[in-house]
């Protein structure tokens, strides 16, 4: 129920951390994978790694905050596949501030790349899987997506207004067959967790400990997220909309 053979996928921030992961886990499923990302030397090793295992990858360098880039990234992934199955909307950011602390161009850079760019994929999207009789969207929230947390504000506006955007298309496209969820990730061992660190003004260890404080005790990893994100693409959650799907190892629960 998680093959994904004949399938095709753009992966947004795929070229690094949660992206990384769930392109190479869709490849590995079969699916042919659209890597799009600004980093365009991290995109290229994930589509080297890909193809030497046999795999179909393919990198698309595009800032996804822009209407003209999406479109791109789009066009280019229906020349080379044929159409587009999956679309995980991963790309995203953080700016650790309080609102008072925040400049109104951070807060505007957060949304845009958080907000914006999935508003713009889908938009590309949805009607190429019209066409096709379906598709599986997901969108990348956060366990902030749900609950507050301090020095976060942006990163919280942008994360909470994700799961409502995902719960709206949910309800827009179901007649259409296209399924829309979004996966809710705790604290995860990737840069940007890191970066969290350095803008904080704490040392890396320390925080990666007290990021460890939940139920399971531990961060997770990319690849445990990806496997969310494998399952809500697949026909595995043929029957799975307009959900939150938390991978925080309790996080919320605590």
């Amino acid at each position: 129920m998680f093959e994904l053979t004949g399938k095709k996928a753009i992966i947004t921030g795929g070229a690094s951390g949660i992206g990384r992961a769930t392109a190479v886990l869709l490849a590995q499923s079969g699916a042919a994978v659209a890597i799009v990302d600004l980093d365009e030397t991290g995109g290229e090793e994930v589509v080297r790694q890909i193809v030497e295992a046999s795999g179909k990858a393919m990198f698309i360098r595009a800032d996804v905050s822009q209407a003209a880039d999406c479109q791109n990234a789009v066009r280019e992934t229906v020349v080379a596949w044929g159409g587009v199955d999956i679309l995980f909307n991963n790309a995203g950011i953080v700016q650790r501030a309080t609102v008072v602390e925040l400049s109104e161009e951070d807060w505007d850079r957060v949304m845009a790349v958080n907000v914006k760019s999935m508003f713009l994929m889908s938009k590309y999207v949805i009607p190429l899987m019209e066409k096709g009789g379906g598709g599986a969207i997901i969108n990348n929230a956060s366990g902030w997506g749900l609950t507050g947390g301090a020095r976060a504000a942006v990163y919280c506006a942008s994360k909470g207004a994700v799961v409502n955007l995902t719960r709206a298309m949910a309800i827009d496209h179901g007649s259409k067959s296209i399924r829309v969820n979004c996966i809710a990730p705790g604290d995860t061992d990737t840069s940007m967790l890191r970066n969290e660190a350095k803008q904080l003004g704490e040392p890396v260890e320390a925080f990666l400990k007290d990021s460890a404080i939940r139920p399971l005790g531990r961060i997770g990893q990319p690849e445990e997220v990806a496997t969310a994100v494998l399952y809500l693409a697949s026909e595995a959650a043929s029957f799975v909309t307009g959900a939150v799907l938390a991978v925080d190892g309790g996080g919320l629960a605590d």
